[in-house]
């Protein structure tokens, strides 16, 4: 059921990315971005990515090395699509384990319920639909890791876990997390052991005062070698504390020292979206209070933690696996950055392995509080939810007929970019630019030179051979506002640039 399960989600997210993709729904922006670093990786390259700025290395912006894993293969395939295939692979490969651990643990329908409600979850959906992220490795990783936790083996779930610190620099507290869940598990086994020993030393010492000792027990004293099993159970204990020190070890010198080191500003360019920042330096109460406050307003913030409860029912709440969401759910809630608290944002996809997760565990170690009529229900809820949410976001694609059609306005555009020469360079739009990042060096039209990058008044330092926009670009504000765009376009033009072709509201210059 696993398998048929992630095959299932594979094709469909396949087809939903590629078509949103042929309708010129991505943008450089962030599919853009990770093809020309992963471009540059095929090559052999670091990965200086100019859509981000000139000669801007991408590993100073967040660090993601784990994107050198699929070089070779956009090398024997140089195209976006490859990017977007891997990541849908990737996101489906996250119902496997969670679908075999229902199967096994409470039952088929279990399991079918949980691997579809994950594979339709629409944080799944939403992360896959939506140009290309690197946090696409860390939900196979999650899934497979909080699989190992609820089955208790801890050297498993902490192998799984150890890559996140290469997949992003804030999930290296999820790892901390993790080693966090492994030592208390590992403490409470230790106490429990620690208990059956004491009490059975008080047994053996009443047995002994009351002349009824046996000799053919003496097996099982507690230094005897029957107990080094038990003794073992310190391991989850010390593989915990280790797992949660390296996580936050890794963050930190991943914020702290080598980012900075790449980034051309020399730091971290996110400090200043955290409230937090502000609280600590003032040191003022009031602003300490703030702070708090902001983790619960304004009111998307609600809606963000009803849509994550929701699709189990409300049930997964009761696991403490769910708590391994906070790491995550703290910082998106304490940035000032609103995109961060919607639920269309992509990071929701790293949570619902681990939601789906606390619903299994409930199901399976607490049958007292869900029998089977309740269980029923439950599962009907999450089904029901499930397909609500399905409806409303991308997968619904693949049953409207315009999906399927090419619009006008993308043919116009690739017309007109076939017209631009591979290898050459282009200053373009955003959602132009990764039908152009494959086979040239592109960097936004609104980049240029001057006191004021908001108001650029010079070209760039080297200027582009091309420059071609869309008047039609829906990302208007960000991050290309249109008023640097239009000043820009009027730069090229009194600098020479030659109008080559305008029509449907894309426009292109060649440099004389």
């Amino acid at each position: 059921m696993g398998w048929t399960v992630t095959a299932a989600f594979f094709v469909l997210y396949t087809l939903v990315s590629v078509l949103r993709n042929d309708r010129m729904l991505n943008a450089g922006y962030d599919l853009g971005i990770f093809e020309q670093a992963i471009r540059a990786y095929a090559h052999g390259q670091a990965p200086i990515v100019e859509l981000k700025g000139p000669g801007f290395h991408l590993l100073g912006d967040h660090f993601h090395p784990i994107l050198v894993l699929i070089a070779p293969l956009y090398r024997l395939f140089p195209s976006g699509v490859t990017l977007l295939v891997v990541q849908a692979a990737l996101m489906a490969l996250a119902c496997f384990p969670l679908t075999r651990w229902a199967h096994r643990a409470v039952g088929p329908v279990t399991g079918l319920v949980v691997g579809c409600g994950l594979g339709a979850s629409w944080g799944l959906v939403a992360g896959v639909a939506k140009d290309f992220h690197e946090i696409c490795f860390a939900v196979p990783l999650l899934a497979f890791g909080v699989t190992a936790l609820g089955q208790r083996r801890w050297g498993t779930a902490a192998a799984w876990a150890l890559p996140l610190l290469l997949v992003k620099e804030d999930l290296g507290l999820t790892l901390a997390a993790i080693g966090g869940y492994i030592a208390w598990q590992g403490l409470r086994e230790w106490r429990h052991t620690s208990l059956e020993r004491c009490a059975h030393s008080e047994e053996r010492r009443q047995q002994s005062k009351d002349g009824r000792d046996d000799p053919g027990d003496r097996r099982h004293e507690p230094g005897d070698r029957a107990h080094h099993p038990a003794e073992r159970r310190r391991f989850p204990l010390l593989l915990g504390v280790v797992v949660a020190f390296l996580g936050v070890a890794g963050t930190a010198v991943e914020i702290l020292v080598l980012l900075p080191a790449m980034n051309p500003r020399g730091g971290f360019d996110y400090w200043h979206q955290m409230p937090g920042e502000a609280a600590s330096s003032s040191g003022s109460f009031a602003a300490l209070a703030s702070a708090g406050l902001h983790v619960l307003w304004p009111p998307m913030k609600w809606l963000l933690l009803f849509m994550l409860a929701a699709p189990t029912a409300f049930l997964g709440l009761r696991s403490p696996l769910t708590l391994l969401c906070v790491p995550t759910l703290a910082w998106r809630l304490l940035a000032g950055n609103e995109h961060y608290w919607q639920p269309n944002f992509h990071y929701n996809a790293i949570l619902m392995p681990l939601i789906f997760a606390g619903l299994i565990d409930v199901l399976h170690r607490r049958p007292d509080i869900v029998p089977p009529r309740r269980r029923r229900k439950v599962l009907a809820f999450a089904a029901a939810f499930t397909a609500v949410t399905a409806a409303v976001y991308p997968l619904h694609d693949l049953v409207l007929p315009s999906a399927w059609r090419t619009p006008a306005h993308v043919r116009t555009a690739e017309r007109l970019l076939s017209r631009i020469p591979d290898g050459d360079t282009v200053a373009s739009s955003n959602r132009l630019a990764p039908m152009l990042t494959g086979r040239t060096t592109v960097s936004l039209v609104c980049f240029g030179t001057g006191p004021d990058p908001a108001a650029p008044t010079a070209l760039p330092a080297h200027p582009p051979r091309w420059v071609v926009s869309d008047r039609h670009d829906p990302t208007v504000k960000t991050p290309c506002p249109v008023e640097r765009t239009h000043r820009m376009l009027r730069l090229y033009r009194a600098h020479g640039y030659v109008q080559v072709a305008e029509e449907d509201g894309i426009t292109l210059l060649r440099r004389r």
